[in-house]
């Protein structure tokens, strides 16, 4: 991927994950990936629609999948799609947990666990720094 696309992709997110919402500069140590939504190993390209910023956690967690359980019905529900998706149509922010609103949103909360406590944590802490958007 050359940089031009790379610079591309950080600044339609605003160096901001496009799953969990952290800015980049609220994670300086550790670059945020761009992250291919649907996976080479299952089709997917380097176009941009196909990628977006992920910091290095949901990068992680989500790895090649597209699907998980819906922790609520237990069905098998596609993850969130940050080309497709409205974030505030699946995911709400309460008390510094990421809250899934729909299917969509509880599975790709539960898959990237994003509610893990030092996640929650950092989100309080910025919220309560004022520096939370």
């Amino acid at each position: 991927m050359d940089a031009a696309l790379r610079s591309s992709v950080i600044e339609r997110a605003g160096s901001r994950c496009e799953y969990c919402h952290l800015r980049q500069e609220h994670q300086p140590v550790v670059a945020f990936h761009v992250e291919h939504i649907v996976p080479r190993q299952h089709g997917g390209g380097d176009s941009p629609e196909n990628l977006c910023l992920a910091c290095h956690r949901c990068n992680l967690h989500k790895g090649p999948n597209l699907t998980g359980l819906d922790p609520d019905s237990g069905a098998v529900t596609r993850l969130f799609h940050p080309r497709r998706d409205r974030w505030e149509e699946h995911f709400a922010l309460h008390d510094g947990r990421i809250v899934g609103l729909t299917a969509v949103g509880r599975t790709t909360v539960e898959l990237l666990q994003m509610n893990v406590p030092e996640r929650v944590e950092t989100r309080l802490e910025l919220i309560a720094a004022g520096l939370w958007e």
